[in-house]
């Protein structure tokens, strides 16, 4: 049994905690809304005040929070992780950030002698509950494998890709291609549907060929049947493609297609959409073509 904390108790991270709890692990947590302890610390998990209560109270802290500037916020503002040394303690981030920043982080930490891992991961909440996220990893092989028998607790498929922020690297590259199929799914489908096919009859068809694919799946079927109230919001993947764009901009790369998808769900975003599942891309395109998909 091990002493492991966790930091952000959302859709994600609090059944990620149930996993390292079902592990036999004691669980110290910590969430900016108190409420969203109350579920593990009836499992036994033990509340905290602060970020800094949890990393003194545990060998590993696995993060999981919105965005770059909340990672920074829980490691380095008031009450943060890491405001002051803790040498040979390890911070697992598996929020998805900028590689960029991700660096700066684990370079800040290293000084407060503490070990980083940058640990997207992939599989939503589907995934999460499941306990089989596939999770990228960045950092020291030799810290990876300290904490692997915990990340194989929440995951089935991980892989170490390399230096810190190389697995935030990899999950912005996810990223961009999770939503450029589904930009091109929404598109084939309006394309079918406009033209007089049956979409649902097309979408199928295409499951059969070399057109397939997970998100023609599942959310081409969410897209038809217009559920855009559950999964993966619209906020969430602007985010993940700002952190693709900026970090382009910043290498010196033009990625054109994925700015343009960022507009598409800007424009969902701004007709009050950002709530909604990701697959409500659809709606920007059926604006612009003045036509429902049926």
């Amino acid at each position: 049994m091990a002493n492991l904390g966790f930091i952000g108790l959302g859709l994600m991270g609090n059944p990620m905690c149930r996993n390292l709890i079902k592990g036999g692990h004691r669980l110290f947590v910590y969430d900016i809304e108190p409420q969203s302890m109350v579920p593990l610390t009836d499992m036994g998990a033990t509340g905290c005040k602060t970020g800094r209560e949890v990393l003194e109270s545990t060998e590993a802290v696995f993060i999981i929070v919105p965005d770059t500037p909340d990672v920074d916020a829980v490691l380095f503002g008031p009450g943060g992780a890491a405001a002051k040394p803790a040498p040979g303690k390890v911070v697992v981030d598996m929020s998805s950030i900028s590689p960029l920043d991700t660096k700066e982080f684990a370079a800040r930490l290293a000084a407060q002698g503490i070990e980083m891992l940058d640990a997207p991961v992939s599989g939503g909440e589907v995934g999460a509950e499941s306990g089989t996220l596939s999770i990228m990893v960045g950092g020291s092989a030799a810290v990876l494998a300290r904490v692997r028998p915990y990340l194989d607790l929440m995951g089935k498929t991980i892989t170490h890709i390399g230096d810190h922020g190389a697995g935030q690297t990899a999950k912005v590259a996810n990223q961009i291609i999770v939503a450029l199929n589904l930009e091109a799914i929404c598109e084939a489908l309006l394309f079918a549907s406009k033209a007089g096919a049956d979409p649902e009859r097309v979408r199928r068809a295409l499951m059969g060929g070399a057109a397939n694919s997970r998100m023609l799946e599942i959310k081409g079927e969410w897209i038809l049947s217009r559920r855009f109230q559950a999964g993966f919001r619209v906020k969430h993947q602007q985010k993940d493609l700002h952190n693709a764009l900026d970090a382009a901009r910043k290498l010196g790369l033009t990625l054109p297609n994925t700015a343009a998808t960022q507009e598409l769900y800007n424009a969902v975003s701004g007709d009050g959409g950002s709530d909604l599942d990701h697959s409500a891309l659809i709606l920007a395109l059926e604006r612009l073509a003045n036509y429902k998909v049926t």
